[in-house]
């Protein structure tokens, strides 16, 4: 266990990140510590009228390799790593002139900042930090005898336990800052060895390293008895992806777990589109999407599709939200709304709904861009690349006898990425630049088929309609039709045009089906499982 109490005589002030110093340095000056520093914290706190011996004065071997090395050096690691109840320790202490240091203060290059600036490779090498890491790893695995401070929001904890005391740091506190020391080296090293396997091309390295920094602890996860946090990655490049990651709220509750998972999702399918779009989600499923001239009417097509589904449900538009859409969305109960900005109008609208919770981004992200997604599986996760796939009209084979018509082709594609979107088995009705049914999340293709035909329906029926929306629809699958079964619920539902990925050994079955019914069918040849 460590010492309870440490009386901090002397110490190590090395940072990069200087908020706070100076005031963190007179107290410690107030409290008889000597100082110990190097290069602009020396410099800082010398102009600042506060007395500081230099490393190289301190080890006798001066600063070399433009500044490569300086506390590399035994007199320091000894002074850091010397126990002091371990009489041996002390003894060779003595014998090599080497003076305990008690509180070490270090935080690290910038080098994530340096990469989300967008650096050249040998900046950012140069912003990779060899001495500090070494030092806070020495300092925490001493958290016996040693206190470590990594970030200058830990200062406040020291200062006030050093005020209470009289100049000493309890060993519950030490202990505290060497776990957070070892957590910061941790996700600092994961952030330079993601750097490097993008750099040099290696998509999965023998060893991958994970590492984040705490956004928000959340009050609890998908269900109250789990508990949950937000963390953010480090860039990997200067492009940092716009999103949940990257959004200010402006007003609203506390966002939990769910509605995090929710909003990214609905944020990513909304990327899609490069006309206005706006995107309804629910439990992480679309349950309205529509592109238009505005977002007032795209809103509009959107929340047609399944109007009870989208109560609570997630917002996303990938334009500035105006007064308009703003009216509309508070006409409805909302959970989250997400958007790359808001102009004036649309922020005093929202105001008035309180507990509407309203996330700008400032951009949107590139659907086409690479990047990696994880999972977690009972002892590890699995990686993969994002589905980033994205298909055109060039893409599309005919397989049927009769070709869709113009309408009918904008629909498809429509349709299908929407299906991206859709958790498998996944059916997408749509018609005029909006879903109009949608089916996820089945074990059976046709199940997913029957559901979307049926809320369509509902919808209808809730819009005083005499028809289906499905009537003269379009409708996509995110896979194959393995039989011919769910493309005939599909007819049976008023579609008139299907795309699918084709590639199963009852093609010509379901081809042949689609030709009796009269239908176009394109075949996509990518697939889009999300599970």
């Amino acid at each position: 266990m460590p010492h309870a109490q440490v009386k901090i005589r002397r110490a190590l002030i090395s940072v990069s990140d200087k908020t706070g110093l100076v005031e963190f340095a007179q107290m410690l000056r107030k409290h008889g510590v000597e100082i110990l520093s190097t290069g602009g914290s020396a410099k800082m706190l010398t102009d600042a009228g506060i007395p500081v011996k230099e490393v190289a004065e301190h080890t006798g071997f001066p600063e070399m390799l433009d500044g490569r090395v300086k506390t590399l050096h035994p007199v320091i690691h000894g002074g850091l790593l010397g126990r002091r109840n371990d009489q041996a320790h002390m003894v060779a202490m003595k014998e090599h002139g080497i003076d305990p240091i008690d509180l070490l203060v270090v935080n690290l290059y910038p080098f994530e900042r340096t990469v989300a600036g967008g650096g050249d490779f040998e900046t950012c090498i140069e912003n990779i930090d060899i001495g500090g890491p070494a030092l806070i790893r020495a300092a925490a695995k001493n958290h016996d005898w040693v206190a470590v401070v990594t970030d200058p929001e830990d200062q406040a904890a020291v200062a006030e336990e050093m005020e209470a005391s009289g100049g000493s740091v309890t060993g519950t506190l030490r202990k505290k800052l060497a776990a957070r020391a070892y957590a910061r080296t941790a996700a600092y090293d994961a952030a330079i060895s993601t750097w490097f396997a993008a750099e040099v091309g290696e998509a999965f390295p023998s060893s991958l390293a994970l590492g984040g920094s705490l956004r928000q602890t959340l009050r609890y996860g998908e269900n109250p008895h789990q508990q949950a946090a937000f963390y953010v990655s480090a860039p990997t490049s200067a492009t940092v992806r716009p999103g949940i990651a990257t959004a200010t709220q402006i007003q609203g509750k506390e966002l939990s777990y769910n509605n995090l998972n929710d909003t990214d999702a609905a944020f990513e399918l909304v990327s899609e589109f490069d006309r206005t779009a706006v995107a309804i989600i629910k439990h992480a499923n679309p349950c309205g999407v529509a592109v238009a001239d505005s977002l007032v009417a795209a809103w509009q097509k959107a929340l047609r599709c399944d109007p009870v589904s989208a109560f609570g449900g997630i917002i996303a538009v990938n334009r500035t939200l105006d007064a308009a859409i703003a009216e509309e969305i508070g006409k409805l109960f909302a959970e989250v709304v997400i958007a790359p900005d808001a102009d004036a109008e649309a922020r005093k609208v929202l105001s008035s709904k309180k507990n509407l919770r309203v996330l700008l981004t400032g951009g949107m992200p590139d659907p086409a861009e690479a990047g990696m997604t994880f999972r977690s599986v009972a002892g590890g996760f699995l990686l993969q690349s994002r589905d980033n796939g994205r298909i055109g009209r060039r893409d599309l084979k005919v397989a049927t006898k009769r070709a869709p018509t113009e309408q009918e082709l904008t629909d498809l594609l429509l349709a299908f990425t929407v299906c991206k979107h859709v958790k498998s088995n996944a059916i997408v009705y749509a018609k005029d630049g909006a879903t109009v049914g949608i089916g996820a999340g089945q074990m059976s293709r046709v199940d997913s088929s029957r559901i979307a035909a049926r809320k369509a329906a509902d919808a209808a029926a809730a819009a005083g309609l005499s028809e289906p929306l499905t009537t003269g629809s379009v409708v996509a699958s995110d896979a194959f039709f393995p039989f011919a079964d769910g493309l005939l619920a599909a007819a049976e539902a008023g579609a008139t045009a299907v795309i699918q990925p084709g590639g199963s050994v009852r093609d010509q079955e379901v081809i042949d089906a689609a030709d009796e019914k009269g239908l176009a069918m394109v075949f996509s040849g990518m697939r889009h499982f999300r599970h």
